[in-house]
Formats: C-alpha cells, structure tokens, sequence
C-alpha cells in the first residue's frame, strides 16, 4: 500500500485524530479499491473480508481479500514465536486502555462494544466508516485505524498506526521490527 502524507491523513474528517491527541501517528498508508456501487460502509466492507478464517498468527487461510503472502506469514510466525519466547506479547499487569477516552456519544455509536476481541486486538470503536483497534503488550501501546471514504470514481481505503512504545523496548516493538522487514523485501 502506498504511504500518505500526515498531512492528507488529517485533513479526512476523522473521530481519531482528536481521540488519539497526543499519541504519536507512525505511519499511515492507503489503497484506492474500485468502486463497485454507492454507499458502502466500513462496517460492511469488513464483514465481508471477515468472512474467512484465520491461523494461528492471525493471518487469513482463505483466499479472501486480506492474504497475506507466503513471506509475510512466515515473519509473522517468526516474530510472535520469539515474542513468546521472551514474553513480549503479554498484556501489563495494569493496562490502561484507550477505550477509557471514549465518550458517551463515542459509546452509543460505536457499532461494537468496546473491549471486543478482533484476533489479536481489542475493539476500541467501530463507526460507520471508520475503526479503531489496540494491541497492548510489553513492547508497546499501539492503535490501528481503518477508514474507508467514498470519492466520485473510488473507495480509499486508510489504514494508520499509532504507536506509543516502551522506551526499554522500543527496538523490539512489532512496529519498528515491521519497518526493518519492509525495508528489507522492499529494497531492491
């Protein structure tokens, strides 16, 4: 997926970027996907590409629209086996989760309960077009957020992270290990 520019990202109209204030945005990328019809939600589109099942990395074994290839299943596999190994992927002992800056309205409108497991994460909120989940462990704290706008001739689709890691462990954090790999297969 191609990079985005912080700047692009935060002109989108957007409940995360007052709800994460002051947590720092790592990257954010997006695809353009076509435009098949008016009027479709994130909601839906995720359920869609949900419908498939996942392995023990949480990666999908379907054909489905979220594959990841071969190599990016083994890294993973590799990077949550040494994970276990070193109990880095624990959750702390006290964990404070961004859920606790949800509002009321937040609440109301969020299509999911909050605290809900989706794979290795937990549902902060799920709006109509827009999601945001957390991963909490020992490396870091960190939110993934989907959004999906609908423009005259397609759907972009966003996908930003945000990462508040551990000054101990920062180097190790999934994240920064994800960047080292991207660099790496990417580079010719």
């Amino acid at each position: 997926m191609p990079r985005v520019s912080t700047e692009e990202f935060e002109r989108l109209p957007l409940r995360v970027h007052t709800f994460l204030a002051g947590v720092p945005l790592h990257d954010v990328w997006s695809i353009d996907l076509p435009r098949w019809r008016a009027g479709v939600t994130l909601d839906e589109f995720l359920r869609t590409a949900n419908n498939c099942t996942l392995d023990t990395c949480g990666c999908s074994n379907s054909s489905a629209l979220f594959t990841p290839s071969p190599l990016v299943r083994m890294l993973l596999n590799i990077r949550f086996f040494v994970g276990r190994i070193f109990g880095w992927d624990h959750e702390p002992a006290t964990i404070v989760t961004f859920a606790t800056r949800l509002m009321d309205a937040d609440r109301s409108r969020s299509l999911i309960a909050p605290g809900t497991r989706d794979g290795f994460f937990h549902v902060v909120y799920r709006f109509k077009n827009e999601q945001l989940l957390e991963l909490i462990n020992r490396t870091a704290h960190a939110a993934a957020l989907s959004a999906l706008v609908e423009t005259p001739t397609a759907y972009r689709f966003y996908f930003g992270v945000y990462v508040r890691t551990f000054f101990f462990s920062a180097p190790l954090s999934l994240p920064h290990s994800c960047d080292r790999w991207r660099q790496v297969v990417s580079t010719p």
